[in-house]
């Protein structure tokens, strides 16, 4: 049988994927599920591009790693514009089906905590939504071993004659990248005098900003929705998406910006 576009993408498989559970079913339910599979989506294809990101730095191959950071900027945006197409959707028409939502939880995407974690926001916390054996558990277990962008940024530098304090990489693998001051001075003369190094950090800071967006749109998008109510499955919601606004991932590149 020759190859199609609906057999190479898998059109049909994939369009069984959308299955709402509420009566009639709700008009809304369709473009709430939609959406999300979408998000997971961009998800596996951020965690893709991070993973080529990473191993770019590492290499020392410093025009594909921009190539590369461009490609996840634009992924972001899309990301973010995304949520305009889910605010469309208003309290009620949510509330006619989120009871069939039980336990689920957007607090329960793997895919994101993955992403999270390569980007060097680390904590063992997460992993309690999976239980022990699943893939998913395994996915993030693995990730907290791993070496992260911000680690691979700093081999890059090493890799083009600078000298990196010890402080600046995490103490052991699964820790959360660190702000180190040892490593300022270093930056600062990077931002002063190495434009080509200066123009990774800034894609890195585009990153960090983007991420920091987003999770605003999603704060203001959730509060909109249920407001200040438990998320499904008892997740802990707004109070606690909140707490996860302008927490910068590359803390030593914004710590630098009053010295520049």
């Amino acid at each position: 049988m020759a190859l199609t576009y609906a057999s190479y993408l898998k059109i049909p498989e994939l369009l069984r994927l959308q299955q709402p559970l509420s009566e009639g079913p709700e008009h809304d339910e369709m473009l709430f599920i939609v959406i999300h599979q979408v998000y997971e989506l961009w998800f596996r294809q951020q965690i893709h591009e991070a993973e080529r990101l990473r191993d770019r730095l590492r290499a020392g191959d410093g025009v594909a790693a921009t190539g590369t950071l461009k490609r996840m900027l634009v992924i972001l945006k899309t990301m973010v514009k995304q949520i305009d197409v889910l605010e469309t959707m208003t309290p009620i028409d949510f509330l006619s089906f989120r009871a069939r939502l039980e336990n689920s939880s957007g607090f329960q995407s793997a895919q994101f905590r993955e992403f999270e974690f390569l980007l060097g926001h680390k904590r063992r916390g997460p992993l309690g939504n999976y239980p022990a054996g699943t893939a998913e558990r395994a996915a993030l277990e693995r990730r907290l071993e791993e070496p992260t962008i911000w680690e691979a940024f700093l081999a890059y530098l090493r890799c083009r004659g600078f000298e990196i304090p010890p402080e600046a990489f995490p103490a052991a693998p699964s820790d959360p990248t660190p702000s180190a001051a040892a490593l300022h001075p270093i930056l600062i003369g990077i931002y002063r005098t190495r434009p080509e190094e200066r123009s990774l950090c800034e894609l890195l800071v585009d990153l960090d900003e983007g991420i920091q967006e987003w999770r605003y749109r999603h704060v203001k998008m959730v509060e909109r929705t249920i407001g200040r109510k438990p998320g499904t499955g008892g997740s802990p919601g707004v109070e606690y998406l909140v707490k996860t606004l302008f927490a910068p991932l590359f803390p030593d590149l914004w710590a630098i910006r009053a010295d520049l």
